[in-house]
């Protein structure tokens, strides 16, 4: 009785134990809703072939962002990502299925808190383990069968984009109302950044022209491990999203309230963001820099509930607008809530005694939105090199200049030492790293050494040392504040709307006996100050 006693009181101990981890990540009320709808009452465990099952992706149709096309292995290799997801982390001990301890077990092993590192390195295991189930090569090589092991080896260009492409789907499962249908983004400004810093030859190759598909290259995986983790480290959130979005599926299966699934392609996302800048790449890589709310914010961009609220974040373009400030203005005062300004703009760059178009796209995100002031202000914000290379640049914490938005003063008052008007970001007034001239036309982008606000580099390829003057293509501003700040913003502009309108009216009263009054005969007066004045009798 004594070895019993121990053993129950082991298991017991383990039981808490994996339950107190589970509950760290937020996830145990759904664990364990989900183990008593899948689990058989009698054995009081999930058979493991059908958990395996409720983990396999199907699509009907996949489509890419742009004119990419999607190689016929990407679909084999989503094929076996659930099952070999399940065959990884949720291991039986006795093989007939799993127990509780067992099932929260492999969701903590998977989906657990700890360091980025460690959940880099669960990714590409999960992603090494699918690709020889599909019948892959990898020359990634795990030391141990620890989170924390060394990896050695190399990731290839295709791997990479594989690689990118299975986190999206991941983040998409779950999120798009129609789970028949995979729409992939454009991912060639992140693939690109990859190769930039991780590659020798990254330095000499033609970013603006490469196909990053037809790319044959290696990158080391340390040094890719460390381009993830400082340019897209919220990239591993995609594993947990993931195993929710399975868990809960299998939940409002057995309910029979899952989502209906439409035979038709869902091309919502793919019209969220046409034709303009913010496109469901762009939007996606921004998303992974920083875990914020911010981010579920710009990713309601990538995954829209339907067409018509596709573009309902979006405040200003001046495709539609106008360009200039005073268009700008328009559209985003009474919005004080952090918003997404992108800037497009191309350039002449002489190559071998030619001269070719550049062009190039820039964000920044504004904390408190926009506020008309002749100094720097915010709090916090970010800059991006978007296109053709995504880098992303973070507060540096040596200065707090970091916005800066001027409209010409209302009274037009003389001043001797006026302010620049436009829209800058870092540096210092007169000096600003980011400066967008008034009228929207000229964007001046100087080098970093001028700014301490933000984290060196440089915002497009090849920028060089001296201040560079481009030609504003295009300019937009997305919302990132949510519906309340939607909501204030549209109260704010029914006010002024409403004090327009009483300004405009006009009491008819005063003008009753206009021949009479004395304003008419003071406009009479001026009107030909030197006619005699008539008096009649």
């Amino acid at each position: 009785m004594g070895a019993s006693s121990s053993v129950d009181s082991k298991e017991l101990s383990e039981k808490r134990e994996i339950e107190s981890l589970a509950a760290s990540t937020g996830a145990l009320p759904l664990l364990q809703r989900s183990f008593s709808k899948l689990a058989d009452p009698q054995a009081n465990t999930v058979s493991f072939q059908s958990f395996k099952k409720s983990f396999t992706l199907s699509y009907k149709t996949t489509t890419c962002e742009g004119d990419q096309t999607v190689p016929d292995s990407f679909p084999r290799l989503l094929e076996h990502l659930g099952p070999s997801l399940v065959d990884l982390f949720f291991v039986p001990e006795k093989g007939g299925g799993l127990s509780w301890v067992e099932f929260a077990r492999g969701y903590v092993k998977c989906c657990g808190r700890m360091s980025a590192s460690m959940s880099y390195n669960t990714l590409l295991r999960v992603f090494h383990l699918t690709s020889q189930n599909a019948g892959f090569s990898s020359k990634l090589e795990f030391e141990s069968e620890e989170a924390d092991c060394k990896i050695n080896g190399s990731v290839s260009t295709v791997e990479l984009v594989m690689f990118l492409w299975m986190c999206w789907t991941m983040s998409w499962d779950g999120r798009s109302s129609r789970s028949t249908d995979l729409f992939l983004p454009d991912i060639s400004h992140l693939i690109m950044s990859a190769l930039v810093s991780c590659t020798e030859s990254g330095a000499s190759l033609n970013v603006w022209d490469s196909d990053v598909f037809g790319l044959e290259l290696e990158l080391p995986v340390g040094k890719f491990l460390t381009w993830a983790l400082t340019t897209i480290p919220c990239l591993t959130e995609c594993l947990s999203h993931f195993c929710n979005a399975r868990l809960q599926h299998s939940l409002n299966a057995e309910d029979g309230s899952g989502p209906s699934k439409s035979a038709g392609g869902d091309d919502s996302a793919s019209k969220t963001c046409e034709n303009t800048l913010l496109t469901c790449g762009r939007a996606w890589a921004i998303s992974l820099t920083s875990k914020n709310t911010l981010s579920e914010e710009i990713l309601s961009s990538c995954f829209p509930c339907n067409n018509d609220e596709a573009n309902e974040n979006l405040l200003y373009r001046s495709y539609h607008h106008g360009k200039g400030m005073n268009r700008l203005w328009d559209n985003v005062q009474g919005y004080h809530a952090p918003i997404l300004l992108i800037v497009s703009a191309s350039g002449g760059a002489d190559h071998e005694g030619t001269s070719s178009e550049r062009k190039w796209v820039i964000g920044a995100i504004l904390q408190q939105g926009f506020e008309n002031r002749d100094t720097f202000y915010g709090s916090s914000g970010n800059l991006f090199s978007i296109s053709p290379v995504f880098h992303a640049f973070s507060s540096s914490g040596k200065e707090k200049n970091f916005a800066y938005s001027h409209l010409h003063p209302s009274g037009r008052v003389y001043d001797a030492n006026p302010k620049p008007v436009g829209i800058g970001f870092g540096g210092t007034q007169g000096n600003e790293r980011i400066f967008i001239h008034e009228d929207f036309a000229k964007i001046t982008v100087r080098h970093h050494a001028v700014d301490k606000t933000y984290q060196p580099g440089s915002l497009f390829p090849n920028q060089g040392y001296l201040p560079v003057e481009a030609l504003v293509l295009d300019v937009e501003a997305w919302a990132l504040g949510g519906k309340a700040a939607k909501e204030v913003q549209e109260a704010y502009k029914k006010r002024e709307e409403l004090f327009t309108d009483q300004r405009r009216k006009i009491d008819l009263k005063t003008f009753t006996n206009w021949e009479d009054s004395p304003e008419k005969m003071m406009m009479d007066m001026m009107g030909n100050p030197n006619a005699p004045a008539r008096e009649e009798r």
